[in-house]
Order: structure tokens, then C-alpha cells, then sequence
């Protein structure tokens, strides 16, 4: 059976309104607005994220947000509510990126919580997890990957319907400069986490490959056995860009 992999893109701290609008009309002009054969999936800044969500409202891509607290309300500043998330049109969070995690104090208790959070408002969990290089150099990444994989799933109520997607992202391999894995090591290290899912949950999660994802590498990543499908960043922040890789892996995938 062909698998239908995740492709989706968040497009970090960039892109005006003016601008979203362009990537969206894109996206709605193209032959993928409803797609059998792959879940595509958007996750814009917040200042766009209503408007992202309207426009696609009667499309099958998912739109999702960059973050969100813990907590439905409170006295906590500059911070945005699942519930606000989800009144904004969200269907998907994205959790626990590396950037959140080194530049913004995010800890694996609060992804933790996090991922409870927006599980509990019916929307989907997209957990980031990743070894920095200096695991990876010194051999740590199977430890740092069970570390974080326990820490994203260990809030959340599964006796009620929850979903939730795992994101391998090696540090060492995020933003401009970055190594891209090897695409055995990879799927190595997807066969690692949902072994720790099936262990923890009875069943495995699917897990997409993130980090320096590029045409060059995208179709031999998404071949890969054990991965559900590609997180994207900047080659995919021109939706041009995006639109080629979901159509070179659809292809692939086919054959």
C-alpha cells in the first residue's frame, strides 16, 4: 500500500499579510487543494493565522500555529490559549521546536503539557524533538530522543481519542548552515522513537523527518520506510517551493 506521508511547512517569524496571501492563493490555484495522496499542512505566524485558516477553510490542508500555552486563560502576557488557537481556526500546534527550546526556555515538562493541552481541545499535537550536535557527536541522540518522546506524550489523557504527530528534527541539522541527516540515519532514528511509542503507548505515532529538507533530498527522505513525512522550513517558504516538493514526492511514492 502507497503511504500518504504529512508535507507541511511552518513558515517561522516571516511573511506580512500581504505576502500570506500570496502563498495561499498559490496553494489554492495548484491541483493539491484536496489531496488523496498526502496531508499537506501550513503553520503561518499567529498575525496570519486566522486569515491562512479562513482561506483554506474549504480545503483539505491542515493550517496550524507555532505555539501555544499550556493554560485556556490567564494572566499570562504575551503568551496565546489553545482556545485562542483553536478560535482562530487552528486544527494543528506545533510544540516544542528547538528554537522555542534553546532561545525561549521550553522544557521538556512544558512540552509536555503543552502537547495535553492541545490534545484536550481536539486539535493536533506536532512535537518537535531533535539531539543537538553535541549529542549526536557524543553517541547521546538514542537518549536524548527518549528523553524528549517520554516528555511529549506523558500528559496527555489516552483514553480519549488523541492525536499526535512526532517530528525528528536534529538540531544539528535546523536552519541556514545546516546538516542534512543522512537519510538511513534518519529512519534509523524513526525506528528508535515509535519503538518508545509502541513501548509507552501499545501503538506507534506517526513520526516525519524535519531538518534541512531541500529538492535535493526530499524524495530519498520520504522513501525511507519509518518516515510518515517531511517537515519543511526556508525550501518551502515560497510556495513554489512547497508545491514542487509534494509533487516530486507524491510522484516518487507512486512508483
Amino acid at each position: 500500500m502507497q503511504k500518504r506521508p504529512w508535507i507541511g511547512t511552518s513558515w517561522k517569524m516571516n511573511k506580512t499579510l500581504a505576502e500570506a496571501d500570496r502563498f495561499v492563493a498559490t496553494l489554492k490555484a495548484s491541483d493539491y487543494t484536496h489531496c488523496e495522496e498526502a496531508q499537506l499542512f501550513v503553520i503561518p505566524p499567529f498575525t496570519a493565522l486566522h486569515r491562512v485558516a479562513d482561506a483554506l477553510n474549504e480545503t483539505d490542508i491542515i493550517v496550524g500555529a507555532q505555539n501555544a500555552h499550556w493554560k485556556d486563560a490567564g494572566a499570562w502576557t504575551g503568551e496565546i490559549s489553545p482556545v485562542q488557537v483553536k478560535d482562530c481556526g487552528a486544527s494543528l500546534v506545533e510544540i516544542g521546536h528547538s528554537e522555542r527550546r534553546e532561545h525561549f526556555g521550553e522544557t521538556d515538562e512544558t512540552v509536555g503539557l503543552k502537547v495535553a493541552a492541545a490534545v484536550r481541545h481536539g486539535m493536533t499535537a506536532l512535537v518537535c524533538i531533535g539531539d543537538t550536535r553535541e549529542e549526536y557527536e557524543s553517541g547521546r541522540t538514542a537518549e536524548a530522543l527518549a528523553r524528549q518522546t517520554e516528555a511529549a506524550v506523558a500528559h496527555v489523557d489516552w483514553s480519549r481519542p488523541a492525536q499526535v504527530l512526532i517530528a525528528y528534527e536534529p538540531v544539528w541539522s535546523i536552519g541556514e548552515g545546516g546538516t542534512p541527516a543522512d537519510p538511513d540515519f534518519a529512519n534509523e532514528q524513526h525506528v528508535l522513537v515509535k519503538r518508545l511509542l509502541r513501548e509507552r503507548l501499545g501503538a506507534a505515532l506517526p513520526v516525519l523527518y524535519g531538518g534541512s529538507v531541500n529538492p535535493g533530498n526530499a524524495v530519498e527522505l520520504a522513501r525511507q520506510a519509518e518516515i510518515d513525512g517531511l517537515f519543511i522550513g526556508r525550501s518551502a517558504w515560497q510556495a513554489e517551493g512547497y508545491l514542487g516538493i509534494v509533487t516530486d514526492v507524491i510522484a516518487a511514492l507512486r512508483t
